[in-house]
């Protein structure tokens, strides 16, 4: 089986060029991946009967007659060869535990995906690393951090909903920049379940390919990708490989095989890469999934009885559920690709294993969602983060707590509470609200009040440390009389209007799904000026002014079923997921409403970013850009690099001729990552 010239491409064996043994024949198998036909036959002489890149059993295969007869090895009996055609032996495979769907024809894989390439033992610097963590030395804990609405009560006063700002933040990565491949840090076991169906043709499978080029290319030995891509049927295309120089080059030769056809089981990609993590034998602290597709499952969703709700949760195997069994944590990072992606679908999947969902607008920036997603994924430092409060003076309750997705708890009498939290970043933070019953305070409680105890319990993810931290006791004044114009706490002021807020997103969503526009719109718009409004926006807070822009962007998107339909969902979903993860992830803003020249503006750290409120368009520094996102230093690292890439790569390249009417078109989308 002779393929064309490929002289450029390597070998996917030896690595050497398509060229590089004096007209060597190239051998193309049915899996798609070439090899130098020596170098397959050379394997296969050997007993290896099934692709080494991507463990595919083979029906066809090359042969070529030794010089002299080679003996049978003492470990294997003595057989009959196969009858012989030319060329090939045909090899019965062995049975497939799953057959793929609908008569689609995929290359074997093997019964059990145990062949994931060994882990890096622990070095020595990552012993420090857990000392250091456990010890609480070299500035390696969670910081933790409380607020009050107010910093005095009168004495005789008491409160019903006073509110408390919890604030923990992620320590960040020593030794340099968390986007320096030498900075140490947790290695990642990730996987992308990529969607390779027909509409993936043409121009989204070449960007879709540049985008896994450069998340290849940016992990370290460390780090191990498996690719699994999908259509009417899935397949693993690599095992589990570390991505050393020899293994980035296997991964990336697995990308550029692969070829657009057939339809969308989003379900079964799914099932793959839990099978590709559940049965390897080695494992990284970290492990993720990055699903893409453009388009909707037309498999699994199409089996409900009619007019049913969609049960998106079917596309979910059970062992990435929140609430599965489990010794092992893998969010799936979803990213919907066009206009044409099931929005909803793709934030139940993400929402339901703790993971991020991004809207993929402009398909031209695929590789900066991509960037930014593992500028996070690369810098884990917190795990299994638990924060437990405790009430301290006896008449203090907690009434209720706004933590969003992340699971919280009040006892029964109100005087603990527990946000479980998970993983977090270098430098990522989170900000839960409590709120408080405060009682009247007698004359032998003294001048103040204690409120709460808080204490933070986590693994630090360099060696599994466990670290407990525990923040000073949040403290009133109690004087006999306050001034009716006391100063309110700003971070609690933010924190109040970005929770509100987002209950209103999801308010107004719920509105225009049962197809009532004009309300979310209305419900949009009086968020919108509350925002504008409050304290933190008149006094120029740049997460204030963006969240303006957020709701802005929000009714023009929702303000009929077609525009709607075509990008409000997503977007709408998006944000709500950003808010309840408080963690960035990828959205877009039009070009007019833009400010700066290109891709990287004024400052391409923020892509020239520009919001709006209520009084109209408003300019916002990259620094308002940055804090509205959520993002870290090392996720707009990440994503500063992906831009220099694909503004280095056009340049390298002639622009497209202009598509019909675009010449006289003034604004088009921009990534807005946040």
């Amino acid at each position: 089986m002779e393929g064309p010239d490929q002289s450029n491409d390597p070998c996917a064996i030896c690595l050497g060029g398509m060229g590089a043994r004096g007209g060597q024949a190239i051998f193309t198998a049915e899996c798609s991946h070439t090899f130098h036909f020596h170098c397959i036959s050379a394997s296969v002489a050997h007993g290896h009967l099934v692709c080494p890149l991507c463990n595919a059993q083979w029906r066809e295969l090359p042969f070529v007659r030794p010089a002299q007869p080679s003996p049978v090895p003492p470990t294997l009996p003595q057989q009959p060869l196969p009858r012989m055609e030319p060329m090939h032996h045909h090899v019965q495979p062995p049975p497939i535990r799953n057959q793929p769907m609908h008569g689609v024809q995929l290359p074997s894989q093997p019964e059990v995906f145990d062949d994931d390439e060994q882990v890096e033992p622990p070095s020595a610097q990552h012993g420090q690393r857990q000392e250091a963590a456990a010890s609480g030395s070299g500035g390696s804990l969670l910081v933790v951090e409380t607020h009050t609405e107010y910093s005095a009560v009168a004495m005789e006063s008491s409160r019903d909903n006073f509110a408390v700002l919890v604030h923990v933040k992620a320590p960040g990565i020593s030794g340099g920049e968390a986007a320096d491949g030498d900075a140490p840090r947790v290695p990642l076991d990730l996987v992308t379940v990529l969607d390779v169906s027909g509409s993936m043709s043409g121009e989204k499978l070449a960007l879709l390919k540049q985008a896994m080029g450069f998340v290849i290319d940016n992990l370290g030995p460390h780090d191990r990708l498996s690719v699994v891509s999908f259509s009417s049927g899935a397949r693993r295309v690599t095992r589990l490989l570390r991505m050393s120089d020899a293994g980035k080059g296997l991964a990336t030769r697995a990308v550029e095989s692969l070829v657009a056809r057939g339809g969308t089981n989003i379900a079964e990609g799914l099932r793959t890469a839990a099978k590709v993590l559940d049965e390897r034998r080695h494992r990284n602290a970290v492990s993720s999934v990055i699903l893409l597709s453009d388009g909707q499952d037309n498999y699994t969703m199409t089996r409900r009885e009619h007019g049913a709700a969609p049960n998106y949760e079917a596309l979910v195997p059970p062992s990435f559920m929140a609430n599965g069994t489990r010794d092992w944590s893998a969010a799936i990072h979803t990213f919907g690709f066009g206009n044409d992606h099931d929005a909803a679908a793709m934030h139940v999947i993400s929402e339901s294993t703790g993971g991020t969902f991004s809207y993929i607008e402009n398909e031209a920036v695929i590789q900066d969602a991509f960037a930014q997603c593992i500028g996070g994924l690369l810098t884990v430092v917190v795990q299994g983060l638990r924060v437990a409060i405790a009430c301290g003076h006896s008449g203090v309750r907690i009434r209720s707590i706004e933590s969003g997705r992340y699971e919280s708890r009040v006892d029964d009498d109100g005087r603990a509470a527990t946000v479980a939290v998970g993983e977090l970043y270098a430098d990522e933070e989170r900000r839960f609200l409590l709120f408080l019953t405060v009682p009247a305070a007698a004359a032998s409680d003294g001048e103040q009040t204690t409120l709460i105890k808080v204490c933070c319990s986590y693994h630090d993810a360099a060696g599994g440390a466990h670290v407990d931290v525990t923040a000073e006791d949040t403290v009133v004044t109690r004087p006999e009389q306050v001034v009716e114009a006391a100063e309110r706490s700003s971070e609690v002021e933010r924190e109040r209007v970005r929770v509100e807020a987002a209950a209103d997103i999801a308010a107004a969503r719920a509105a225009a799904e049962r197809g009532a526009h004009q309300e979310a719109v209305e419900i949009l718009e009086h968020r919108q000026r509350a925002v504008a409004q409050s304290e933190a926006a008149r006094g120029g807070d740049p997460t204030s002014l963006a969240l303006g822009a957020e709701l802005h962007e929000m009714r023009r998107r929702v303000s009929n079923r077609g525009s709607y339909e075509r990008s409000g969902r997503a977007y709408m979903l998006c944000s709500i997921n950003m808010h309840a993860q408080q963690r960035a992830n990828t959205r877009e803003l039009r070009q007019s409403a833009l400010v700066g020249p290109g891709i990287g503006g004024a400052s391409a750290a923020s892509g020239g970013e520009s919001v709006s409120n209520a009084a109209g368009p408003v300019g916002v520094s990259s620094v308002a850009a940055e804090t509205s996102s959520f993002a870290t230093p090392a996720m707009r690292a990440m994503l500063l690099r992906s831009r220099w890439a694909r503004e280095a790569s056009a340049e390298q390249q002639p622009p497209p001729p202009p598509k019909a009417g675009e010449a006289q078109e003034s604004s088009g989308p921009e990534s807005l990552n946040q």
